[in-house]
């Protein structure tokens, strides 16, 4: 996924999050709402979220030098984790303390129209910036739905800000909701609740974030679908015997590393083996542009349970 797109819809997301929360800052402090309150530290919070995912970004296109041989393409991966933490410290549980607080403290709402104002305005803001983000993340998205896409992307910055925005227009009728009954009712109490379900809302995308990331982080391979590309790319070419074993990882969103053991025929000579290798890497690189990193070892075919580990799950070509 090019960082482009990614990088848009963060600056949309980051511009409208800005305005919108110094909006609902001014009119929580003006009415008193505890959930316009907490809809500003959701905003403020997304504001930081939306800079972090630049700054990784950016850190991700460094160099690649001795004490990090493969690059920085990881640290897009970390800075989506930290927007996750983010989101669920300061985003999700401010807010279910400031609801507590209104719900053990009530308090009359001042100048009730004004957070209605500026919900309604804040939504036409979210809803622009969730345009954005849902235009940019379209053609990587595919025909799979966007619970597909927000599980299986490898880049973090377009999930990201499609949850976000998510849950900050969910999060805008929930205060709206809130703010409404108390002022049909006169009881601050809906007020509260709008608060908590902002809070709870949070919590749960920040903990969706968080095990997304992590697995990122932690290092995930290839799609079967590229896997069955790979596969194909190597028991294809008319040197190879046999593909042995292969394993991958994505050293950054954009990079996938590729290491084979590939079987060929024992009077293969060395020249021979070095020119199908440079042929197989241009094929799968031809496939998968991602595959910027591709190791593979020759090696002879061994028959399954003859001793050697390393070729027991051989793959013999034109098998699944």
């Amino acid at each position: 996924m090019s960082t482009s797109g990614g990088n848009r819809a963060i600056v949309a997301a980051m511009l409208a999050n800005l305005g919108i929360a110094v909006t609902k800052l001014i009119a929580a402090l003006f009415s008193g709402s505890g959930a316009m309150l907490a809809e500003a530290v959701h905003s403020f919070a997304d504001t930081i979220n939306q800079v972090l995912l630049l700054i990784g970004g950016r850190r991700s296109r460094k160099e690649a030098d001795e004490e990090h041989p493969f690059g920085y393409g990881r640290a897009r991966f970390l800075y989506g984790f930290l927007v996750a933490i983010i989101l669920f410290s300061v985003g999700g549980a401010y807010s279910i303390y400031e609801g507590v607080h209104k719900l053990q403290n009530p308090e009359p709402l001042e100048v009730p129209w004004l957070p209605i104002v500026v919900i309604l305005i804040s939504m036409v803001l979210e809803g622009f910036s969730f345009r954005t983000a849902r235009h940019e993340s379209l053609p990587f998205k595919g025909s799979g739905s966007w619970i597909s896409f927000i599980r299986r992307a490898k880049a973090p910055e377009l999930p990201i800000v499609l949850l976000e925005d998510t849950a900050a227009l969910t999060g805008l009728g929930f205060a709206l909701l809130g703010v409404g009954l108390t002022i049909i009712t006169g009881n601050p109490v809906f007020d509260a609740i709008g608060t908590l379900f902002i809070g709870a809302l949070l919590i749960a995308v920040a903990l969706i974030l968080g095990i997304e990331t992590k697995s990122l982080l932690i290092g995930e391979g290839a799609s079967p679908e590229n896997l069955a590309t790979i596969r194909d790319a190597l028991n294809a070419h008319p040197t190879v015997e046999s593909l042995i074993h292969m394993k991958t990882l994505y050293l950054g969103p954009d990079e996938l590393m590729i290491a084979a053991k590939v079987a060929f025929p024992k009077a293969t000579r060395l020249v021979e083996i070095a020119t199908a290798i440079d042929a197989l890497e241009a094929d799968i690189r031809a496939k998968i542009p991602a595959a910027r990193v591709i190791y593979i070892e020759p090696d002879l075919y061994h028959p399954p349970g003859e001793g050697n580990p390393a070729t027991d799950a051989i793959v013999i070509k034109g098998s699944d």
